[in-house]
């Protein structure tokens, strides 16, 4: 028998061999493509290494960098509302209350030296402006003001040399007072009309101003002095805080856009699905949610800023004019009734005028002079001259015109009652005085109380609108967090479940 020629047999499939364990393929072996040799796993190396291999590694690594960035932008948010609401607080609600109070405590204890010294003044005669009486309720009332603005200031302290001065205030006060009283106890003993009163009577009185204008002054300046320091350096960093604080939100925001923007192409080009509603809507309330706070924290900076500029620098300064310039009156007062202290009182007038509106001079009736010419307030320095560097406001313009023209006439009155003086017509310049001692100097009080009131509308403004720029936003902040991160979650958990 002729043997048959077989064809080699073919190599047996590849499978489990019966008693071995099943064939298994590399993990990192992919199956040949048509026309294309098998892939090759080639070792990674650098930052290559730290990017997952499947795709559902890296979602889930976008989606945690997608929280990460989502916590900064909400912690960033956070930190800059409470810069605003902090430099509000202070501002507002805090310092800047007690520099008012500080500064009407001190006008109130010039009015209380003012009003002490026409009672002095007016002696026992009738038929003046001012009456010893009208003199005396007005003391009154300056003392209750006085005590009132000081018990606000000591109350408000919130620091130690704070409180201390405030005590030491308390017990000048009293010494002021038991002065007074026994100045006029003195001068009831000792009945005269109305010009300089007896010499004992006098120098209780001269211990009285003195402490005033040597102790009580100084020391109620220091506290406002100190408070306006806090605000200016509070302004300064939470403002400067906002700002900074305003352009991280908007750098963490688009951050956190771009990984939103980033991992909604990557699960298109992975799944074939043009949009992942969830992802679209937690993309759309971040926009809104940088938009809002970064036109928030942008509203709340310059809500600051008017408030100090246009608010409290002008109601400091403002108010700071308004008692030297009482001072300056009670000191024309004091040049009629204290003859040996006349050129004193005169000198002193002139120094505390140039500090209200700036004109060089070398004598009371030069700067008087000077004062008299118009057009050049712009040329000027001082509390009022310094105005017209912040005349931003509606109606500023026209209030402050008021004033140079209700001070200008206030100079002129004043130069007249010196002439009189001058002239050896002293009761006549004291008549004068007396007869209508609120014409001039009232009309400019009262206008420079206008201008003040304007700028403590602008200010309150600011403030209001600094507390209800940040309401809410401790509730909106943790909010908006929870509801991001619930719809990344949403919009990549679907897509995860198909790798279990």
């Amino acid at each position: 028998m002729t043997a048959v020629h077989q064809p080699p047999s073919a190599p047996p499939p590849a499978g489990p061999i019966a008693g071995g364990p099943p064939a298994t393929r590399p993990p990192s072996a992919e199956p040949a493509l048509p026309g294309r040799p098998a892939a090759r796993s080639e070792p990674r190396t650098g930052a290559a290494r730290l990017v997952p291999r499947t795709v559902a590694g890296r979602v889930r690594v976008l989606t945690a960098l997608i929280v990460v960035a989502l916590a900064a932008l909400l912690a960033v948010t956070w930190s800059a509302v409470a810069d605003a609401r902090d430099g509000v607080r202070v501002i507002g609600h805090d310092a800047g209350p007690q520099v008012v109070a500080t500064g009407d405590l001190y006008f109130q204890l010039i009015e209380m030296d003012a009003q002490l010294a026409d009672a002095l003044l007016v002696g026992r005669t009738q038929n003046l402006g001012v009456k010893r009486e009208q003199a005396l309720e007005s003391y009154d009332r300056s003392r209750r003001a006085a005590g009132a603005a000081l018990l606000q200031a000591a109350r408000l302290a919130d620091d130690p040399t704070e409180e201390r001065t405030a005590r030491e205030l308390l017990d000048a006060v009293a010494r002021y007072e038991r002065l007074a009283a026994q100045a006029l106890l003195l001068d009831e003993q000792t009945p005269h009309d109305a010009g300089p009163p007896p010499e004992r009577v006098l120098e209780t009185y001269r211990q009285a101003t003195d402490l005033m204008k040597l102790d009580l002054l100084p020391k109620a300046y220091n506290l406002t002095l100190d408070n306006g320091t806090l605000v200016r350096h509070t302004y300064e960093d939470k403002r400067d805080a906002v700002t900074a604080g305003r352009l991280w939100v908007l750098g963490t925001g688009l951050v956190v856009l771009a990984l939103l923007g980033g991992l909604q192409l990557f699960l298109f080009r992975r799944f074939r699905r043009l949009l992942n509603p969830a992802l679209a809507i937690a993309t759309l309330g971040t926009l809104v949610f940088v938009g809002v706070g970064f036109t928030m924290l942008g509203g709340q900076a310059d809500h600051l800023k008017k408030a100090k500029e246009d608010g409290f620098d002008s109601i400091l300064a403002l108010s700071r004019a308004r008692a030297i310039g009482n001072s300056a009156n009670a000191d024309q007062t004091k040049y009629l009734l204290d003859p040996a202290r006349a050129d004193t009182y005169e000198q002193v007038f002139l120094s505390k005028s140039q500090t209200i509106l700036y004109v060089k001079a070398d004598s009371l009736a030069q700067y008087s002079g000077a004062v008299q010419q118009t057009g050049k307030e712009n040329d000027y320095l001082g509390f009022l001259g310094s105005e017209f560097d912040r005349n931003r406001l509606p109606s500023q313009s026209q209030a402050l015109n008021a004033v140079f023209t209700d001070y200008r006439a206030y100079q002129r009155d004043d130069r007249s009652l010196r002439d009189l003086v001058a002239g050896g017509q002293r009761q006549q310049a004291i008549s004068t005085r007396l007869a209508s001692p609120d014409s001039s100097f009232g009309e400019y009080d009262r206008s420079l109380g206008g201008l003040i009131k304007i700028h403590s509308t602008a200010f309150n403004d600011a403030i209001k609108k600094g507390d209800d720029g940040t309401a809410g936003w401790n509730l909106v902040i943790p909010v908006a967090g929870i509801v991001l991160v619930a719809l990344v979650l949403a919009g990549v958990r679907p897509r995860l479940s198909e790798y279990r």
